[in-house]
């Protein structure tokens, strides 16, 4: 088949590529050596096993050529049947390594189909679930993508702060960009007269409001049992949920919390639901300016919010800016 080694490895990186080769040491132009050396190089040819058939009996010749990848090594004079029987056993060798090397690939290939299924139905259901608060309050608009998107360049800016390094993996981020469009899934359960009132609540309407953030966590741990287990995905989706209306002062609510007593999750989605209601058009409010708000965001230092939160917003506040401008309410 090739009577040099260059033809030989021509061949063996062909369309059809042998199963198995016979390979000589001594030849006219690079040694078998060469030749071995370079089919083990390459990830087309590495899993061919080769087989040194050659004169050459030296112990130190026959480990080299095992060294460098050789399958066996049969000095001359041959036995043909001892040479056919071990080629036969290289063969059917090779025959179970690419069944199992194709069944692996097939089962990673369905792995990888199935986890990319998941997380498609953990955005959607999330989503959906988003949505559908959403749909209760008509003034929010585009808030939930923006949101969203505000709380993964806060928590990007700061995955390098001594605070926050040990909390905000890339997986982290991730997850609470899948979580935070679910900080106002609670809504579904505030009455018409109160989510929809064109004017300032009164005090007693005002404490059911605040039931929002017990009812949304209660939503997702309802949906939790139902399941039957414990999601990842929603443990941070629960803590934004229950516990981004609190503040750094420990004046907010449900519980009051102070401090880092706060999840990070909810102290991350306390910001940029803030800026974001700022930025926006409400029944009782114009819209702010941008600069304005970054103004009574950065007045809320050490109060409303965790200090060093707040200096990671006033790094990257251009970037909420852009965000705000191109996802920006429909008139």
């Amino acid at each position: 088949m090739a009577n040099h080694g260059e033809r030989g490895l021509r061949i063996a990186n062909s369309e059809t590529p042998p199963d198995l080769i016979l390979l000589d040491i001594m030849m006219p132009d690079i040694d078998g050596y060469e030749v071995c050396r370079r089919l083990k190089a390459e990830p087309r040819t590495r899993d061919i096993p080769v087989i040194f058939l050659t004169a050459r009996s030296e112990v130190e010749d026959e480990t080299r050529g095992l060294e460098l990848g050789a399958a066996d090594y049969i000095t001359k004079p041959i036995s043909p049947p001892i040479v056919l029987a071990r080629v036969h056993a290289h063969l059917t060798l090779k025959a179970n390594a690419d069944f199992l090397r194709d069944k692996s690939a097939y089962l990673e290939s369905e792995v990888a189909k199935r986890t990319l299924e998941v997380q498609a139905i953990q955005d959607v259901t999330i989503m959906a679930m988003a949505s559908l608060a959403e749909t209760r309050d008509n003034e929010t608009g585009a808030h939930i993508r923006r949101t969203q998107l505000y709380v993964r360049r806060l928590a990007e800016q700061l995955k390098t702060h001594p605070r926050f390094c040990g909390f905000l993996t890339e997986r982290c981020i991730e997850l609470l960009y899948k979580s935070a469009p679910l900080h106002d899934i609670g809504k579904v359960g505030i009455p018409d007269n109160i989510l929809l009132k064109p004017g300032k609540l009164t005090p007693e309407e005002f404490e059911i409001m605040k039931t929002h953030t017990t009812l949304g966590r209660a939503a997702i741990e309802d949906a939790e049992r139902r399941l039957g287990m414990q999601v990842d995905f929603l443990t941070q989706a629960k803590e934004i949920a229950y516990g981004h209306q609190e503040k750094w002062d420990g004046s907010g609510y449900p519980e009051g919390l102070a401090g880092d007593a706060i999840p990070i999750a909810a102290r991350l989605m306390a910001l940029a639901d803030v800026y974001d209601a700022l930025i926006s058009k409400r029944v009782y409010k114009p819209a702010f300016s941008h600069e304005e708000s970054c103004r009574i965001v950065v007045e809320g230092r050490g109060k409303h919010f965790d200090p060093d939160i707040v200096d990671a917003f006033e790094a990257v506040a251009d970037d909420f800016n852009k965000i705000a401008t191109t996802y920006r309410d429909e008139d």
